[in-house]
């Protein structure tokens, strides 16, 4: 099945929230704190031009910050009841497209180091671990994607 992405509006932040939140909350107990995609300001990045949406209702929701060597993958969201639809697999390909259409040559991530199935996920399309730094009080495993033509 192929989603619809698209850009974010100011009337999508409630569903940005929602799926942002219920994709984190898992984590919380796990990593004994919030998720930092739960306390972003979502009403920002989408007014910035950063937050991409997939379905009708959303689904899935991606947050892009392109630099000048890359684009950074902020966050990317699947609302627990879409799981297992491929969502996740077309939000990384639509990234790697995004990146590509800027003329980045890499994409950008980090995970947090208790999310194991992040870490089992992004390797499976192309990301290498380039390291693991505390920051904060996040322990979080950096990645990268260097994109071809």
């Amino acid at each position: 099945m192929t989603h619809r992405i698209r850009p974010a509006a100011p009337a999508d932040v409630p569903a940005v929230t929602s799926v942002i939140d219920a994709a984190f909350r898992p984590y919380v107990a796990r990593i004994g704190l919030v998720p930092a995609p739960m306390e972003a300001d979502h009403a920002a990045d989408v007014a910035a031009g950063r937050v991409w949406v997939a379905g009708d209702p959303v689904t899935g929701v991606l947050v892009l910050v392109a630099h000048e060597d890359h684009l950074y993958l902020d966050t990317l969201a699947v609302h627990p009841d879409a799981h297992g639809r491929g969502l996740g697999g077309e939000l990384l390909r639509f990234t790697d497209d995004r990146a590509r259409a800027l003329g980045l040559p890499e994409v950008r991530l980090m995970t947090n180091a208790l999310m194991w199935e992040n870490q089992e996920i992004y390797p499976k399309y192309g990301y290498e671990v380039t390291g693991r730094r505390t920051e904060g009080p996040y322990d979080r495993v950096h990645y990268r994607k260097r994109l071809t033509s």
